[in-house]
């Protein structure tokens, strides 16, 4: 009766696919939803970063009656702590818009009216990055 308890105690081959098939089933299914809300991270962190910076642009025109020259002047006035990332993961990437002459502050110095991104890719949602204004 000894031999014959032992022999039981494992696995079979057939048991140990069909758990592995399973668990490879499972992780096909999660896998894309994981990268897809990785995305929409990403896509959300860029919206905040968006407003952000327009809403600083116009705080800091506003405030000191001209346009910053360049995001820069952001950070050294104390409007911002740092530039934050562009959905490309750096700081450098960003696209400015200059103000409209006729609106400008300062006719002679134009100085940077919105920003958006740099990235040329497209968004989850089918639109392109740089389209996204706010």
């Amino acid at each position: 009766m000894k031999s014959r308890s032992r022999s039981r105690r494992g696995f079979t081959l057939i048991e140990m696919v069909v758990v592995i098939s399973l668990v490879l089933v499972l992780l096909s299914i999660a896998l894309p939803m994981y990268n897809q809300s990785i995305l929409r991270a990403k896509e959300a962190r860029l919206h905040q970063n968006l407003k952000v910076l327009n809403d600083v642009i116009q705080q800091f025109s506003l405030d000191k009656k001209k346009a910053p020259q360049s995001l820069q002047d952001l950070v050294d006035a104390g409007y911002l702590k740092f530039i934050p990332e562009d959905i490309t993961g750096a700081a450098d990437t960003w696209v400015t818009e200059p103000e409209d002459p006729q609106k400008a502050w300062n006719p002679d110095e134009i100085g940077i009216a919105s920003v958006h991104s740099g990235s040329n890719e497209a968004s989850s949602e089918g639109s392109i990055y740089s389209s996204w204004i706010r």
